[in-house]
């Protein structure tokens, strides 16, 4: 097998995850509190989350669209190796934005949550993993390609608990409020599903937590700065 041949092979390795990858980080597993506050919403507003929904399903399977249409060009056309490896080092590049691996810039918001401490009288709000988890999930399923908390950026493999109050491990690094969370995606679609009535916002609002969101026209996300290595996974005997 010719070098060029080589590097089309691994280009269309690296579509086919690109492709997985775009399609998982779509998924979000909606708890039985969620689904009881979906019942509570009025039928416009449920037609406005639906359509928000739609609308990101739609994008995400026309990009996969787009990459099967990418892998059968690369399956048919013979490259010369020099028109190979410049495929190779594009597609590289975008598998590294999408693993968090590359600083990226882009239009989002800034959501950011603070402890509330009540001394007179009331409840304490104190912000916890689980918070911050279920925050990063529904800026996912809103469609964010990019997400930091603290400046830590979110990948597959990030690890979000609690350690001795008040603070949170992201990442392996421990943060303390206030918790600046950074999402780059459509505006529109994440505003939408934070503020959305009986949403996010509201229920953090009716449990004190301080809690602010700000839009973005240029929002920068730092790159993910550990190292990302499989212990346990192995390719199948038998697989090319």
């Amino acid at each position: 097998m010719t070098k060029s041949k080589i590097a089309v092979a691994i280009t269309i390795g690296i579509m086919s995850f690109m492709m997985i990858y775009v399609m998982l980080i779509q998924i979000s597993i909606a708890s039985d509190d969620d689904r009881e506050e979906v019942e509570f919403l009025r039928e416009t507003e449920l037609k406005e989350l639906l359509t928000s929904y739609k609308a990101r399903y739609e994008e995400t399977n026309e990009k996969i669209v787009e990459a099967k249409e990418k892998i059968d060009e690369y399956k048919k056309d013979e490259k010369t190796e020099e028109d190979a490896i410049e495929l190779l080092e594009e597609e590289v590049k975008q598998a590294k934005m999408l693993l968090g691996y590359t600083d990226v810039v882009g239009e989002g918001i800034v959501v950011t949550m603070e402890n509330n401490i009540i001394y007179d009288e009331g409840e304490s709000a104190i912000v916890s993993a689980s918070d911050i988890i279920e925050l990063v999930n529904e800026l996912k399923l809103a469609g964010a390609e990019a997400i930091s908390v603290n400046d830590e950026r979110i990948i597959s493999r990030t690890d979000i608990f609690d350690v001795a109050a008040p603070f949170i491990h992201v990442n392996g690094q421990r943060k303390t409020s206030p918790f600046v969370i950074k999402a780059i995606g459509d505006i529109k679609y994440l505003e939408s599903a934070l503020k959305i009535k009986g949403g996010f916002l509201d229920s953090f609002t009716l449990r004190n937590f301080k809690i602010g969101i700000e839009t973005k026209e240029d929002l920068k996300i730092n790159k993910y700065e550990g190292e990302l290595t499989l212990k346990y996974v192995k390719k199948e005997e038998g697989n090319k």
